[in-house]
């Protein structure tokens, strides 16, 4: 199955907005990942789950490739790559996941950036960005979001993108080996019944 999924055609879902590109991770998208997962890895490794000891290995991101590609097919999660729009290069990626349909209708959102591409914009775009997709093609009520009570930068990113502050869980992730607290953000969705995409982002 895994083989299948790496070499079946790539997913069409492209979304535009705010001056990045989100698209799923393709499999000719490896080595600059790589390069800037490596990069980036003293930067990225306190605000993450531990890496495994072959996280950056082909195999892996082959491994990633499927497992994106099935949840995407059960809508349960979509995995994009951030590019900034106008060069469509490579600069970080953006998860909409843990997806509930029925009375709950939400989704959880997470991110990462590539230390030479942060205080760019380019992540707050990508949340933006993605925050209309959930609402606007999704039709979801709620999107959901959560950070390591230190990592202020997120905290301001995620105010910025219209998130509201709404608690705190105690030890609610393990993140690079430990069970860390976490402060929990929301936005509820502005629609007051399904639309199609504004100005700012198209699908």
């Amino acid at each position: 199955m895994a083989l299948l999924d790496w070499i079946a055609p790539e997913s069409s879902l492209r979304v535009e907005g705010y001056g990045v590109v989100l698209r799923p991770p393709r499999a000719t998208d490896y080595l600059a990942w790589r390069e800037l997962r490596a990069a980036s890895r003293g930067f990225l490794q306190p605000w993450e789950p531990t890496w495994p000891s072959d996280d950056l290995t082909r195999a892996a991101f082959r491994r990633r490739l499927a497992a994106y590609a099935r949840d995407r097919e059960l809508g349960a999660a979509y995995s994009f790559f951030v590019l900034k729009g106008g060069e469509e290069q490579l600069t970080g990626g953006i998860t909409l996941s843990n997806v509930r349909r029925g009375v709950a209708q939400m989704g959880s959102i997470g991110y990462w950036c590539g230390q030479r591409f942060t205080r760019q914009g380019l992540t707050l775009a990508a949340v933006r960005a993605m925050s209309d997709f959930a609402f606007r093609t999704l039709g979801l009520h709620r999107v959901e979001a959560a950070c390591i009570p230190e990592n202020a930068p997120s905290r301001s990113l995620l105010a910025k993108a219209g998130f509201a502050e709404e608690g705190f869980a105690k030890a609610y992730l393990k993140i690079n080996g430990v069970w860390r607290d976490h402060v929990l953000f929301g936005q509820v969705s502005p629609l007051k019944g399904p639309e199609g995409p504004d100005e700012g982002v198209s699908v």
